[in-house]
């Protein structure tokens, strides 16, 4: 059985100079290999005109570009699509499209499964499976039917990210470097449970915004729904976030981030409100205290149930009042639109365990 075809997708563009010097081609292919696959987002060799016949062969011989077009699809009522993609190790991922006017974002996994177990995520549920390399995530973004209209991505679908940090980060290096999108930072959020051999090197790595999943402000309640929280406290997590000046307020409320820093970060916590569990005064002040010092937003989720659940949703009248409570004591807070559900494609319901008929259609790029 030969070895499959190395990706170029994901390369960075010293990468794929390098890859081109390493076939004696001049090293400015790379960049002509870069500009066709992320510019114009080329999906076949045939279409780099600028490049030669004869080279484009050799290229074609060594390397495949690593595209692959979605196997299924669903489509919400509200305009939400959910797409299962390939992987290159036989998998599948869930990505979730969401279109809102003028804006469209893409929910984006990075592993197939989850090693943190969430008591209420149908991904935690699945266990773990892999975790994706780059190709496999900058294929959901540069695949996914609407690409060329995204205005912002998520690392929010299934996996963890700063569990499997270094794919996120090249993919998040090809979306934001002038010869990749060239796009803002400010247009990538990556969310975490507060995993710490992942968040100092995000943070200092890049300039992207940060989403943690909170989901209960009082450590041992937190840990019998989050089983994560044993190992990476959240107390330790927000403790962290406070010694970064970029993430603290002024002690009369002022923003003592610097303008640029500030234009380019955002840091917010995801708090999903379950009946009964979370949702007391007593939780809501205990997030104000754990939270107050940072300069933040707390976005508040519906629960969608997932089967065999202990856990309910609250009532509008409910997450409404939790919101203006929090906000009358200066934590901004606001309600996130649920999206999806119908499709399972909401939040917490991405899982790819039943999607075992699919199993041995090959990757389109993987050469066996």
């Amino acid at each position: 059985m030969e070895s499959a075809k190395e990706c170029l997708l994901g390369k960075t563009l010293s990468q794929m100079r390098e890859a081109c010097v390493a076939l004696r081609l001049p090293a400015f292919v790379g960049s002509q290999l870069s500009e066709w696959i992320y510019r114009h987002r080329a999906k076949d060799f045939d279409e780099m005109k600028n490049i030669s016949k004869k080279n484009r062969e050799l290229l074609s011989q060594h390397f495949s570009i690593g595209r692959a077009d979605a196997l299924q699809s669903l489509h919400s009522v509200d305009g939400t699509s959910k797409y299962l993609f390939p992987t290159l190790d036989g998998n599948f991922v869930e990505t979730v499209y969401i279109p809102d006017g003028d804006r469209a974002t893409l929910c984006v996994s990075c592993q197939v499964g989850c090693k943190m177990g969430c008591a209420f995520c149908m991904t935690g549920r699945q266990g773990f499976v892999s975790s994706l390399c780059a190709t496999d995530i900058l294929n959901q973004i540069f695949s996914v039917p609407g690409s060329e209209r995204l205005t912002n991505i998520v690392f929010m679908g299934q996996g963890e990210p700063f569990d499997n940090l270094d794919p996120v980060l090249q993919s998040i290096e090809v979306l934001t470097s002038e010869w990749g999108w060239n796009w803002s930072p400010k247009r990538i959020t990556v969310s975490s449970v507060g995993v710490r051999k992942g968040l100092q090197r995000f943070l200092n790595e890049s300039r992207c915004s940060l989403a943690i999943s909170l989901h209960h402000p009082i450590p041992e309640e937190r840990a019998k729904i989050m089983p994560a929280e044993r190992a990476f406290s959240i107390v330790d997590v927000v403790e962290g976030l406070k010694q970064c000046p970029s993430f603290r307020r002024g002690t009369v409320g002022q923003d003592v981030r610097n303008e640029d820093e500030s234009r380019q970060r955002r840091i917010s916590f995801e708090y999903i409100l379950f009946d009964g569990l979370n949702d007391q005064r007593q939780h809501a002040d205990a997030l104000i205290r754990l939270l107050r010092p940072l300069d933040c937003r707390v976005n508040l989720i519906r629960f969608h149930t997932i089967p065999d659940s202990p856990f309910k949703g609250v009532s509008e009248q409910k997450m409404t009042d939790f919101r203006n409570y929090l906000t009358s004591h200066g934590l901004f807070t606001t309600i996130r639109a649920s999206r999806g559900e119908d499709i399972m494609a909401a939040c917490g319901l991405l899982s790819t365990k039943e999607q075992s008929e699919n199993k041995g259609k090959a990757h389109p790029e993987k050469d066996v």
